[in-house]
């Protein structure tokens, strides 16, 4: 598989670190209840098609993106950096 980074261009997937669901940026406050943290850290879902996910380009710029695949046909529709994803 391969990744088209903002920055870098093209790159193998090797070059970059899988760190799950972009709902993974919503973490829960520091006081919030335990089920909460519970359900961030353990529960996430392995849905059949479009996912937003988000990965680190380690061996490259450094940046996290979001990459938006089809996890049935593994088709890469969009790669965008986090930092202007936040704007």
């Amino acid at each position: 598989m391969r990744l088209t980074c903002p920055l870098c261009g093209s790159r193998d997937r090797r070059e970059f670190h899988y760190y799950g669901a972009e709902d993974y940026l919503h973490r829960p406050a520091a006081e919030d209840a335990p089920d909460a943290w519970d359900n961030y850290l353990h529960l996430r879902d392995n849905p059949a098609g479009v996912v937003r996910d988000l990965w680190y380009h380690e061996l490259g710029c450094a940046q996290w993106l979001i990459v938006t695949r089809n996890t049935v046909t593994h088709e890469i529709s969009g790669v965008a950096l986090v930092a202007e994803s936040a704007k």
